[in-house]
């Protein structure tokens, strides 16, 4: 039965429904703008650091070679010098610097290390060396056990 007002007319009932109507209105303008605007914003650029290339390899190179269960083995000029720990590496490569012309900063560092040996052991050596005042680092990747 329908319910009569005072004045005996019947009454509506309110709708409670939200308009979706404005909303898809603001949305399809959100979206030319968007669409009319994207060509129009620059491009990011991307400025990449590029590798130098040395005018001339140096003399003498101390290079520390890091195997797979963390033993260090040190070779300067290629050759071996034998192996040693992690407490023993920093003093006999600052001895080596100091040997090379130009001072303590002399020769070169290179931590080679294959790819399966383990990132934390190659963050050691190379702390300790920071620790040490070795300023001239470099890393190398081996691809063969040799």
């Amino acid at each position: 039965m329908a319910q009569l007002n005072a004045r005996g007319g019947r009454r509506r009932r309110t709708n409670a429904e939200i308009n979706m109507v404005p909303f898809i209105d603001v949305m399809l303008v959100l979206l030319i703008i968007f669409m009319v605007s994207a060509p129009l914003l620059p491009t990011g650029v991307v400025d990449l650091p590029s590798m130098g290339k040395a005018q001339k390899a140096p003399d003498k190179v101390i290079e520390v070679v890091l195997e797979s269960d963390d033993r260090l083995k040190l070779m300067i000029d290629r050759k071996s010098s034998g192996e040693m720990g992690l407490a023993d590496l920093a003093p006999r490569i600052r001895d080596e610097q100091e040997r090379t012309a130009g001072g303590p900063q002399g020769a070169p560092v290179i931590i080679s290390a294959r790819k399966d040996v383990r990132y934390d052991s190659v963050v050691r050596v190379m702390d300790a060396l920071q620790k040490a005042g070795v300023v001239r680092v470099g890393l190398s990747v081996r691809t063969t056990g040799s």
